[in-house]
């Protein structure tokens, strides 16, 4: 029983489809049979959605089975995993993640992170992502997306490959691999303050109040440097439509796209925009 057999037992299943019937996907799928029926539901109580069913499966193949809620409810799985104290918004490997208000929409489990991203293994997904689809994906989602509510820490000896911040649930930190007990949470070293390299990221809302200070100036010099102008003077000051131009530059060329490319900064592509601190 371990995190790798249960990320292997997921991922061999991409690729893997629920039944068709009259040339239509059905929600008829291995998962749900393995599960059993619910009333209700066609295919004689097994057409039922299954993103909850599938992350079950696995965990039961990997040997985890009462690690995971056994479940089709996304909601109730989110409660099986609250009740025991054992609920995050950090993720970490092998941690079972639930999507949409309340978690309530969809499911799968996560196979790897990082700091801007979620790579999941889902079930009854699609190419696009949606929560209603046709099989088993692999897919790459933003960790800050407000579709991503939370996840599931299965307890585990040893503790799950987490970010820092989730110590009571026996982490293994990511990059050094040291575990903390369940409630242990090492102390930290006292340090002297560092002074910060850069400006840190002021909040949207800065912006949009369309500012008068020198962070725009030094803001608009480092998107020059990065060859990402639309200024015809400046950079100065003020926050004009040719900053908000120039950022939108700066955020496709971070891979950010439609209104994700609005010119409006956030915090990920800020921190990589590397402003230097000015005062």
């Amino acid at each position: 029983m371990s995190i790798a057999k249960l990320v292997a037992v997921a991922k061999a299943e991409v690729g893997t489809h629920e039944s068709r019937a009259g040339g239509h996907w059905v929600n008829d799928s291995k998962y749900n049979r393995w599960l059993g029926k619910i009333p209700g539901y066609p295919r004689d109580g097994y057409g039922y959605p299954w993103c909850a069913a599938f992350v079950a499966w696995c965990a039961d193949q990997a040997g985890m089975k009462a690690l995971f809620p056994k479940t089709a409810s996304c909601a109730v799985g989110v409660s099986w995993f609250k009740n025991k104290g054992r609920f995050s918004e950090y993720p970490a490997v092998g941690a079972q993640v639930f999507f949409g208000h309340g978690g309530g929409t969809h499911t799968g489990l996560v196979v790897a992170y990082d700091a801007d991203t979620i790579t999941t293994v889902e079930g009854n997904t699609n190419a696009s992502g949606g929560a209603e689809g046709d099989g088993v994906y692999l897919k790459t989602r933003r960790r800050r997306d407000a579709y991503v509510y939370g996840y599931g820490y299965p307890d585990i000896a040893g503790g799950v490959s987490a970010d820092p911040d989730a110590p009571k649930y026996g982490y293994k930190h990511a990059k050094t691999g040291k575990v903390a007990a369940p409630g242990k949470p090492a102390e930290p070293k006292p340090s002297a303050p560092v002074k910060p390299k850069y400006e840190p990221f002021p909040g949207a809302a800065f912006f949009k109040r369309e500012p008068k200070s020198p962070v725009i100036t030094a803001m608009g010099k480092r998107l020059v440097a990065e060859g990402c102008s639309a200024y015809k003077d400046g950079p100065g000051p003020q926050w004009t439509d040719a900053d908000r131009a120039s950022y939108a530059k700066w955020q496709r060329k971070r891979n950010f796209t439609g209104s994700d490319a609005d010119g409006w900064p956030g915090k990920s592509t800020w921190d990589a925009l590397k402003v230097p601190k000015v005062s």
